[in-house]
């Protein structure tokens, strides 16, 4: 992935180590100039772009990269959240278009879903039952709607998938979130467990059939 973004701040301090953290290999410039270069050296799947910058109109170059690239997904963020902003870039190529300050949960969860329409990862097509897709990186859900995760969230939630139905124990979701399992603090994994709750409600508006079984652990409960 590589982000085409001139405020440095956003860039550097936000956007490329939060989405690292969520899994996607990324790459960055802060100008139109650079892109051509960068393209030399690899072709990224998907690029998150900014209209606003400072040598060349963001609408440009999505429509020279659609030209250019077939099969290339195009993000933008950008801070026109006008709505005829927003058709301007859907029409210019635009795969998604999102307005800043963005939710970067919103924001991965809107690149695994692209990754999805590009083949880029590939989840069952008949498998309808909450799972995890791009190496974990994120919770998809029966039908198929992605919610970005954390490394944290994700190695918790693996045990949980694998066992649906039935009960997994405190210790074991301790043990597959820490090696240091003696100095854990169990209130944290009720902790993590409310986030992921509400960061599925949140992104999806549907409640997270992760059920807590008092003196025992939780369970992920699947029809």
């Amino acid at each position: 992935m590589l982000i085409l973004e001139d405020d440095d701040l956003l860039r550097d301090r936000v956007l490329v180590p939060h989405l690292q953290q969520f899994g996607f290999r990324v790459e960055a410039i802060g100008r139109a100039s650079e892109l051509e270069a960068k393209l030399r050296q690899q072709v990224p799947d998907i690029v998150v772009l900014d209209l606003g910058l400072p040598d060349l109109d963001g609408f440009e170059v999505a429509r020279n990269l659609r030209a250019g690239i077939a099969g290339i997904g195009i993000v933008m963020l950008t801070a026109r959240a006008e709505r005829h902003h927003q058709v301007r870039g859907l029409s210019e190529g635009a795969d998604a278009y999102l307005s800043k300050p963005v939710d970067i949960d919103v924001l991965a969860a809107t690149l695994y879903s692209l990754a999805r329409r590009l083949q880029l990862s590939s989840p069952s097509q008949n498998d309808h039952s909450w799972r995890l897709g791009a190496d974990g990186w994120c919770l998809l859900s029966p039908t198929g709607q992605p919610v970005a995760l954390s490394q944290l969230e994700s190695r918790l939630l693996a045990p949980l998938i694998e066992a649906p139905n039935r009960v997994v124990s405190r210790e074991a979701l301790i043990q597959a979130v820490t090696s240091n399992v003696h100095n854990y603090d169990p209130h944290r994994l009720d902790t993590l467990v409310h986030r992921i709750r509400k960061k599925v409600m949140r992104v999806l508006g549907m409640p997270f059939p992760l059920n807590a079984v008092p003196g025992q652990g939780y369970v992920l409960v699947s029809h």
